[in-house]
């Protein structure tokens, strides 16, 4: 079987630079939904709990776009936490597109990828050293 070693520095940098992009998608996607989202149809909400895009627009710029940059900044700064936030991350980004899908079924190309993206984080987030505490 042949075994790549990858520093840990390189792992930091490519974490931390795709949490940064999921942040910004994430900042654009919920400015996009709090301002109206036009051209978006509210009929895909039809049956869940959201008359509109603002609510789901605000937790995708807060709660998704706020944690993308806070994992990013402990990543980069090399902190302790840095494993935790990343996993953290991951896993609400996982969560928001499961429970989208869940409303509003497969509608985009962004969807798997972003996807994707979470467990890529998930994965380098535990090839990150653990701290004791």
């Amino acid at each position: 079987m042949i075994k790549i070693k990858i520093s840990e520095k390189l792992i930091r940098w490519i974490l931390g630079i795709l949490l940064l992009v999921v942040a910004i998608n994430a900042f654009a996607g919920g400015y996009y939904g709090l301002s109206g989202a036009k051209n978006i149809p509210t009929e895909w909400l039809k049956g869940s709990p959201f008359r509109d895009y603002f609510i789901p627009g605000f937790f995708l710029f807060v709660i998704v776009g706020g944690t993308s940059v806070f994992a990013a900044i402990t990543v980069f700064r090399s902190s302790r936490i840095a494993r935790k936030a990343g996993f953290i991350c991951g896993s609400i980004l996982l969560l928001w597109l499961t429970v989208q899908v869940a409303i509003i079924g497969y509608v985009s190309w962004m969807q798997p990828a972003t996807t994707l993206a979470a467990l890529i984080i998930l994965f380098l987030t535990s090839q990150l050293p653990r701290y004791e505490y």
